[in-house]
């Protein structure tokens, strides 16, 4: 009880601290810093890449069109939202201004390394046995510290630093990916479902349906 009360509130600390950060400059445009969500006893930690334009409206990470297609394949994988902890490398929204519209730009890598402080106390936080989800290029990027390609990547058990311990990654596809895909969106989400499947299985999450 003690280890977690403790937990909490350094996760606390981080995400106050976060929200005035400036070691990059994507705080400058970005509406608001977008920290993860969940609790520290959570079995899986989901990484993606940075919040979109709705999540930097919201504040809230996840909630615009490639998060309802993540929350899709969670049901879909029969996990519990409640076991979840999501959250992504890059806390601000970066983007390009196209008229009224902002275009989501990829992250660099002295922006990922910038924000990395965040992710590592987040992973630190998350009970040991919790399971991380790398979920694209950008979240293996910052969790591994060297790229590993999607494909190559899924289905092989990762170890990533954790605070002063490791714990165990999956790497797959980011949700957007299959909003990009056309003849292969179908088999981009089904490869997501499995993966979450076996990050689940790893964490040994109860699965509705197995």
């Amino acid at each position: 009880m003690a280890e977690a009360h403790t937990a909490r509130r350094q996760l606390l600390a981080a995400a106050r601290a976060a929200a005035t950060c400036t070691a990059c400059p994507l705080y400058a445009h970005a509406t608001q810093t977008v920290f993860g969500e969940g609790g520290v006893d959570a079995q899986l930690i989901l990484i993606g890449e940075q919040p979109g334009d709705q999540e930097d409206l919201a504040g809230e990470p996840f909630v615009g069109p490639a998060g309802g297609v993540l929350w899709k394949c969670v049901d879909e994988a029969g996990l519990d939202r409640r076991s979840l902890y999501v959250t992504n490398a890059v806390k601000h929204f970066k983007f390009e201004q196209r008229g009224k519209r902002r275009i989501h730009q990829k992250p660099n890598v002295g922006e990922v390394t910038a924000c990395h402080p965040w992710l590592d106390v987040e992973l630190a936080s998350i009970q040991a046995d919790a399971v991380a989800v790398l979920l694209g290029a950008t979240a293996v990027r910052a969790a591994l510290g060297h790229d590993i390609p999607i494909g190559r990547g899924r289905g092989v058990v990762q170890e990533i630093a954790a605070g002063d311990r490791t714990r165990r990654a999956v790497i797959t596809y980011h949700p957007s990916a299959v909003l990009r895909a056309d003849e292969r969106a179908a088999e981009i989400r089904a490869a997501l479902v499995s993966d979450l499947r076996e990050a689940a299985a790893l964490a040994g999450m109860e699965i509705r349906g197995a």
